[in-house]
Formats: structure tokens, C-alpha cells, sequence
């Protein structure tokens, strides 16, 4: 017997059928003993349906009221589930998260847990019954519903079965796991049995968009056993692991990302702090920067490049352009036709070879590189947008993802 905290996101609940199938699961599961906790995320789009309806009556709604709002989604569906699961003979409740006990800070629309105090949870595992617990929400110390944002409710299981000790958190989506690279583009890519946690991380902060970043680093922090299945072929799905092989390929994955934006900043001065008050203006701001490059000094004058979220150029460019007289900024510039490519690989922190092998494939196949970041087991470039379907397939191919992970190559 073992205790495991399954989350099914919108798709694999989106309908009364799928309730069913999902429900037929978890009896099915519960009949050979095992104890089942699930977490489900709002039916299909109703999240977006509930957004539209927020924005035809109200040009700014406030974020207390668009966290009561989105979060009736998950009620909505978790009570169903509940019924589901209980029309088949399995004794099942549902449970909104501040019920679940998920405690939260007060940013609305983006909230961070603070505490979980699964008690009730706890209570109706050993009454026997199936908890089903609405994902991504819970409640401030004011009383407020809060909402955790996109992806909460991979962050809400993986909370769950952290807080409740569970044997596994399987996080059940649309896709059959993780795969070398995104299947829409390359037909070749391969699904990974096993990934690390490290390697995951990098590529969910890359563009992988399958399970939550947020998910992956508490599981990583925490030491939950995470597995990323799908609830429509019930195959094995992708392991995530605190280890890895001893001898594996240096590249496991290749991943892009088309939802950024490149500013340039021109003709700041190059001296200390200049750097330091440009940045600091964007975090007061709540702006998530990632790539940075500064170019060699002209002069005394440099300029600096940097992308953000395409959600938060707009912002970006003010925040600059605000300390125009202050740093001597010439120009404030914003280029959102961009794209992110990057390699993800345990494997390069100890095999030389790999960024040039990156450049020269990129460069035979005619694609220009506008920014290089790396970290130990990552390297990023960034491309025109147009490219990065090209740029994807192309590394693909020369590190060849396109075989079984077995029979790709140790080192380059």
C-alpha cells in the first residue's frame, strides 16, 4: 500500500467523460489498497472564459476579487471529481485549499504558500475517503482567497504530498512526459524515461511548459519523488530523480522559448552602480530578468541588453526609461520578435566541446546568435523568433536526440 498525491490538470478534466475516466482510475487504485490524493486543476479553459468575463465588466478588477473568481474553477471541478469518484462505490470529499490547509501571503493573483496544515486531509485519509482538494489556491492571514497563478495546481500536489509525506506526487497532463525537445516541432523527439531534478528545472525555466517551474523547485527542495504521466494513453510517463547516471549523454534535452522580450538600454554610462540602479528599479517593479549582456565599453559608454517576460516589457521600458536623466540613457529599445534557444545536459559540466558544437550548428544552418548565457548544465541563445523552430530541429539532430537515450553518444 502506499499514499500518492495524483494532479490532473485542465485537459484530463475537462468534461464529464474525462471526470468519469479519471474517477474510474482512482477506484480502480483504491481497490488494491493504495491511498490516493488527488489534486485537480479548473475544467478545460474555463480559467481563460473566467478572465474574459472578468475584463467585459471591469477595465482593472482587483486582484482579491480575480482570485475569488478563478478559483471557483477548481471548486467547481474538484466537487464533481468528488461525486465521480463516490457514484462508483469509493467514498470520496472535496476540499478548497484554505479546507486543505494551504496557508498564503496576500499577493493576490500570485500568491506564495506560507504554511500547510493538511489536518482534515489527513483525517479523511484514514476515514478511508478519497480527499480531492481544489489546486492552486488557499487563504492569507487576512481570510482572503488567494490564487497561486498559472501552474499552481502542479504546485499545490507536489505541497500536498510533501506536507502528507506520500510515497509519489504524479503530476497527470495532456502529454505522456518529458521529452528531448517539443514534439510539435521535432517528430523525433524522444520521451525521457528519467530526468533530473536539475536538468527538469533548467528546462522549465528554458520554455519546457510541462510541470510547473514553481512545482520543480519544491520538489527538488523537499525530495518528492515527482512523476510527469498522461492521463489520456496511461503510459509510464518520465521519473524525476535527485540523481543521475553514471555515465549518460551529455545533452539531454533542447527546449525555446518565444514569450520573451530583449531590451537595450544605450549609452549608459560604464561606472559602478549604474548596473546596480537599473536593475533594482525593475525588481521593485516585480520584473523577472534573465539574460544580461553588457557590451565592452566605447568611451566610457556602454550598452546593456537583458530579456524579460513579453507580459512585462511595457513596464521594462518605462522603469528605464524613467532614469533616463539619471544614468544617461540614450535609448530605451524593445524587440519582442525574439526567441530563446537553449541545450539542457547534466552531462556538459565535465565534457568540453559543447558550445561550439551549438554555434557551428547553428551557424550551418544560417542562424545568427544575438545573446549567450550559460549555466552548469545549460547553454541559451538567443535567435530571431522566425529561427527557432529551425534552431530547435538543428540542435536536435547534432546532439542526435533523435535516437534512444542509450545509444546516444557519452561525450563530444
Amino acid at each position: 500500500m502506499v499514499l500518492v498525491v495524483e494532479k490532473f490538470g485542465g485537459t484530463s478534466v475537462a468534461g464529464p467523460e474525462r471526470i468519469r475516466e479519471v474517477a474510474d482510475h482512482v477506484a480502480r487504485r483504491h481497490s488494491v489498497g493504495d491511498e490516493v490524493v488527488l489534486v485537480v486543476s479548473a475544467m478545460g479553459s474555463e480559467t481563460d472564459e473566467l478572465l474574459r468575463m472578468a475584463a467585459d465588466v471591469a477595465a482593472s478588477p482587483p486582484g482579491r476579487e480575480l482570485d475569488m473568481l478563478i478559483t471557483g474553477g477548481e471548486r467547481k471541478a474538484c466537487a464533481l471529481m468528488a461525486m465521480a469518484i463516490s457514484d462508483l462505490g469509493v467514498p470520496a470529499a472535496s476540499f478548497t485549499g484554505s479546507q486543505a490547509g494551504f496557508h498564503t501571503d496576500s499577493s493576490h493573483t500570485a500568491a506564495k504558500i506560507v504554511e500547510i496544515i493538511p489536518q482534515r486531509i489527513t483525517e479523511a485519509i484514514c476515514a478511508g475517503l478519497v480527499p480531492v482538494v481544489g489546486g492552486s489556491q488557499g487563504v492569507s492571514d487576512a481570510g482572503d482567497v488567494t490564487f497561486f497563478g498559472r501552474g499552481g495546481s502542479d504546485t499545490t500536489a507536489v505541497a500536498l504530498a510533501h506536507a502528507l509525506k506520500a510515497d509519489c506526487c504524479e503530476i497527470f497532463t495532456d502529454v505522456p512526459g518529458v521529452f528531448s525537445a517539443d514534439p510539435r516541432i521535432v517528430a523525433q523527439a524522444q520521451r525521457m524515461d528519467v530526468v533530473s531534478f536539475d536538468e527538469l528545472l533548467e528546462m522549465t525555466a528554458s520554455g519546457c511548459p510541462k510541470p510547473a517551474m514553481r512545482a520543480v523547485e519544491l520538489a527538488r527542495t523537499y525530495g518528492v519523488e515527482l512523476h510527469v504521466r498522461s492521463a489520456f494513453s496511461w503510459m509510464p510517463g518520465t521519473k524525476v530523480t535527485g540523481a543521475t547516471a553514471m555515465e549518460r549523454a551529455v545533452i539531454s534535452a533542447v527546449t525555446h522559448n518565444t514569450g520573451e522580450a530583449k531590451m537595450t538600454v544605450s549609452g549608459v554610462s560604464d561606472k559602478p552602480g549604474v548596473a546596480g540602479r537599473l536593475f533594482r528599479a525593475l525588481a521593485e517593479h516585480d520584473v523577472n530578468v534573465d539574460m544580461i549582456v553588457q557590451n565592452v565599453s566605447v568611451r566610457g559608454i556602454t550598452d546593456i541588453s537583458f530579456t524579460v517576460p513579453c507580459a512585462q516589457a511595457q513596464v521594462s521600458r518605462a522603469v528605464a526609461e524613467d532614469l533616463i536623466n539619471d544614468l544617461g540613457i540614450n535609448a530605451v529599445a524593445a524587440d519582442d520578435d525574439i526567441a530563446r534557444v537553449s541545450l539542457i545536459g547534466a552531462g556538459m559540466q565535465t565534457n568540453p566541446g559543447v558550445a561550439a558544437r551549438m554555434f557551428e550548428t547553428l551557424a550551418d544552418a544560417g542562424i545568427n546568435i544575438e545573446m549567450i548565457s550559460t549555466s552548469a548544465i545549460r547553454i541559451s541563445c538567443v535567435v530571431r523568433a522566425a529561427e527557432a523552430e529551425r534552431a530547435v530541429a538543428a540542435l536536435h539532430s547534432a546532439f542526435e536526440l533523435d535516437v534512444e537515450p542509450a545509444q546516444r553518444p557519452i561525450g563530444y
